[in-house]
């Protein structure tokens, strides 16, 4: 019995002379972590192993909040707020309040600066930002942006156009080439009145009638072959389109494209006999060509063209133009058929032609003597002039001729 008791006593003592330690948990995350064996080492338990974190889904990203915006008035924030006194400091040294900087301000824009895009760079080169008649060159290869109005008005100018070569251009049976002068006043900006006049220093039939009359003894009709010799009429012009070009990089150049139209009186003529050569006493003369007068007649033209305008002053024109007037022929140099009929049997009588009854307008001179230069005796033309109106037909000729010019603004 003593053995046991002494045993009993001793496990005792060593129970109440070392702490007892509670046994650590374990997780069941920790259950394939090794336990180490017990020692010196183990009296503090390791710490809990951190469980594994499934990864989360992405997250929207969350709304910013408005700004707040202070209740206060603009000039309450201007004015630098105090800094409170801390805590430490001591009456002797008040604290003392710091300004708050304001923010830098932009200058105003000028009035007359281009506005960019929001998304376009605004360059700061003042080569570029140069001003060419008011188009902002802001790429140096572009030198002009917009469209502009006309750089100069034309409403209420005088305008004094020269035409010094106008050419037939449909000369099917007759030719014709002549100038022009022309005055417009400039009622308003796309609307003008116009008179023109016209003098052909040139109007023969073509060389295809020519050659019909020579070969065949045959020749068109006189209301296909009538011959233009003046015309003045009166009218207006349009200009329905107008713009600008740029040439040799830094010069412009206005143009506008015009169309016009009027009416009027033209002087006409026929030929009566072509060129011809007479022979006299073993002697040839050249005898030119003769023309007889067949009276004034309506005329009227349409038009259009192109002009470009110079600076202020100066302008080159180019149209074409329609010129269109009646063509029944049955008076040459006045005589009518009854007239050339009491011409010829007078001419056969050998008769003179004064004492003959002809109308008032008769030029019968023309058609009597004998030239001294070529020797030809007029009275053979008679004949010629009595087959021009013995059958009169009605036709309505289109003269369309190009028109090349300058004119004067003032």
């Amino acid at each position: 019995m003593r053995p046991i008791l002494s045993l009993a006593l001793l496990v005792t003592s060593v129970a109440h002379a070392a702490p007892l330690h509670p046994a650590p948990t374990y997780t069941l995350a920790q259950a394939g972590t090794p336990v180490p064996a017990p020692g010196a080492e183990t009296s503090v338990p390791p710490p809990p192993a951190q469980p594994q974190q499934e990864p989360e889904a992405p997250r929207a990203p969350a709304s910013r909040p408005d700004p707040i915006v202070p209740s206060e008035s603009p000039a309450q924030d201007t004015e630098p707020a105090a800094e409170a006194p801390a805590p430490e400091a001591s009456e002797e040294a008040p604290a003392v309040a710091q300004p708050v900087p304001a923010a830098p301000q932009t200058p105003a824009p000028p009035e007359d600066a281009p506005v960019l895009a929001a998304e376009a760079p605004r360059t700061t080169e003042v080569n570029q930002q140069r001003l060419v008649h008011g188009a902002p060159l802001y790429n140096p290869n572009v030198s002009v942006h917009i469209v502009q109005k006309k750089r100069f008005a034309d409403e209420g100018k005088h305008e004094l156009a020269l035409f010094p070569a106008t050419v037939q251009v449909n000369g099917k049976y007759t030719n014709h080439a002549g100038s022009a002068l022309q005055y417009i006043y400039h009622l308003q900006e796309n609307f003008a009145f116009q008179v023109m006049g016209q003098y052909n220093w040139y109007s023969n039939e073509s060389s295809f009638n020519l050659e019909l009359i020579d070969k065949v003894r045959e020749q068109a009709q006189a209301a296909s072959s009538l011959l233009l010799v003046w015309g003045a009429q009166a009218g207006v012009e349009v200009t329905p389109l107008y713009g600008k070009f740029a040439f040799l990089n830094d010069s412009l150049a206005q143009f506008s494209v015009v169309l016009s139209g009027g009416a009027g009186i033209g002087s006409t003529r026929h030929l009566i006999r072509p060129e011809v050569a007479n022979e006299v006493d073993g002697e040839t003369f050249n005898v030119p060509a003769r023309f007889g007068d067949t009276g004034t007649k309506f005329l009227g033209s349409v038009g259009g063209g192109f002009r470009l305008q110079f600076g202020e002053s100066y302008a080159l024109r180019m149209e074409v133009r329609d010129l269109i007037y009646t063509a029944r022929v049955d008076k040459v140099d006045g005589c009518n058929l009854a007239d050339f009929e009491a011409l010829e049997a007078a001419r056969a009588g050998n008769q003179d032609f004064a004492s003959l009854n002809l109308s008032g307008s008769c030029r019968y001179e023309k058609f009597d003597g004998v030239d001294p230069k070529t020797k030809k005796n007029y009275r053979e033309d008679i004949i010629l002039g009595r087959d021009l109106v013995a059958e009169p037909s009605s036709d309505v000729l289109n003269n369309i001729s190009f028109y090349a010019g300058f004119s004067i603004l003032f």
